[in-house]
């Protein structure tokens, strides 16, 4: 499988009459910054921000501010008595890596990744006693399809509690809350990933879902491109954290967050940590750059970190990923990282694995056409997780986020350094070979982790 980056670059050239302005322009290019505060919000704070550049939005549940300033500004912002932190407003992705049309959904409720996590068996459906009841799971994304009815059941998506943010990088101002945009996604992305949480639909064949009695709230922090910003993605997390600690205070919460970034940022942190404190369970996938590291917010250690394994039986018989059994008991032989999986470097922090190698769901490149798709990577491999956490705090409702990753980890079937040939999808056997900054714990299974539940 080929990591596919596609890094687009726009220069603007400006013809300027003197040495002088040449070298000044850089020095006052504005920028988006995030702003983390040791203090609360007030009005003298504010005013002497405000002499710095524009304030775009203050965030009181955890003392951030967004602002747009001049570059050269942001040291002296930085050396300010009462700010944190601040950072450049950060670059999020929520692409997948490989995409190859599919279209055979005539039957089957089983799949290859969800055997592979031992929810369902071959020949024998689900195998697990729970199915996500009473848990919400708010995926961060690019929202849904404007055609989601046709996938899902509408009770299964908390429509009262869906939301798009827009904005970020300030440039583009104040982060704005369109209404319904939610639900007019032009990307897929979103879509695909709530199909591994829940399952699907195709006619009158059901795909079945690692918590498809699970209710997902859609919030659309990326755009129609796929990308957005950390300040973005900072006030989904808040939003949700705000749910948990008003009408979802008796429910169950988590997060899946199919994104990152290179860094981690201070305003995205605060709000991942008062989600937290909130009682939200918070999941994201490792990131898609190999040897390069993590992704954040993946990499930040309170957060449970997806790598993506795959499997040795890919692409061995037709309709493969729903016709053959991964067979039981788990055999870590059976399995593999991919190559595109990001390793753990220091100071970063790996959890698990979990398919995110070929994974079938809804997936449209044509507006308003329903069509298939296998993706690739570890955006793939997150609602995996997150749909086992889901499992594990409806048998367990008091369970926290540091109880999750540790019931995890401890489950987890290790997974050796190694390697393995698989074909590739495209008619070539191909060699995956990886480390132990591969896997974190090893692989990620429903029933390991819900025995070790209390």
């Amino acid at each position: 499988m080929k990591k596919i980056l596609i890094y687009v670059i726009v220069i603007a050239a400006l013809l300027i009459s003197n040495v002088s302005a040449t070298l000044a322009a850089p020095l006052n290019k504005q920028i988006g910054i995030n702003v983390l505060l040791n203090t609360g919000i007030n009005n003298r704070i504010l005013a002497k921000l405000g002499t710095y550049g524009k304030i775009n939005e203050m965030v009181y549940e955890i003392n951030a501010v967004t602002m747009k300033i001049a570059e050269n500004d942001l040291s002296a912002i930085r050396a300010l008595p009462f700010v944190a932190a601040a950072n450049p407003d950060a670059a999020r992705n929520g692409a997948p890596i490989d995409t190859v049309s599919a279209s055979d959904f005539a039957d089957g409720w089983n799949t290859w990744d969800q055997d592979a996590i031992n929810v369902t068996d071959f020949g024998v459906g689900r195998t697990i006693g729970y199915d996500g009841t009473g848990v919400y799971v708010a995926v961060l994304d690019t929202g849904l399809l404007d055609s989601w009815r046709q996938y899902f059941p509408q009770e299964r998506i908390a429509t009262q509690y869906a939301k798009a943010f827009r904005g970020g990088g300030g440039e583009n101002g104040n982060v704005s809350e369109p209404p319904n945009m939610w639900e007019h996604d032009q990307n897929s992305h979103g879509t695909h990933v709530t199909s591994t949480i829940l399952g699907y639909q195709y006619g009158t064949a059901k795909i079945n879902g690692v918590a498809p009695l699970a209710t997902v709230i859609p919030v659309k922090v990326l755009g129609q491109s796929g990308s957005g910003w950390s300040s973005v993605v900072a006030r989904g997390i808040t939003y949700i954290a705000d749910l948990k600690a008003g009408p979802l205070a008796d429910y169950p919460v988590v997060i899946n967050m199919s994104l990152g970034g290179s860094i981690l940022d201070a305003m995205e942190k605060a709000a991942i940590d008062y989600a937290i404190e909130q009682g939200v369970i918070v999941v994201a996938s490792a990131g898609n750059e190999g040897t390069y590291g993590m992704g954040y917010p993946g990499a930040y250690a309170p957060v449970i970190s997806v790598a993506a394994s795959g499997w040795v039986g890919e692409w061995t018989a037709a309709s493969w990923w729903r016709t053959l059994d991964v067979l039981e008991p788990t055999n870590p032989a059976d399995f593999y990282i991919t190559d595109f999986s990001s390793r753990e470097l220091p100071g970063q922090d790996l959890d698990v694995a979990a398919p995110g190698s070929w994974i079938v769901g809804p997936y449209q490149t044509n507006s308003g056409q329903i069509s298939y798709y296998y993706l690739g990577g570890t955006s793939m491999a997150s609602p995996h997780v997150a749909g086992i956490v889901a499992l594990m705090a409806q048998k367990d409702a008091t369970l926290t986020a540091s109880d999750a990753e540790g019931i995890l980890e401890g489950s987890a079937i290790s997974l050796a350094p190694g390697c393995r040939t698989v074909n590739d999808g495209y008619g070539n056997l191909v060699e995956y070979c990886w480390e132990a900054d591969a896997t974190g714990a090893g692989l990620a299974t429903a029933d390991a982790a819900l025995a070790a539940t209390p």
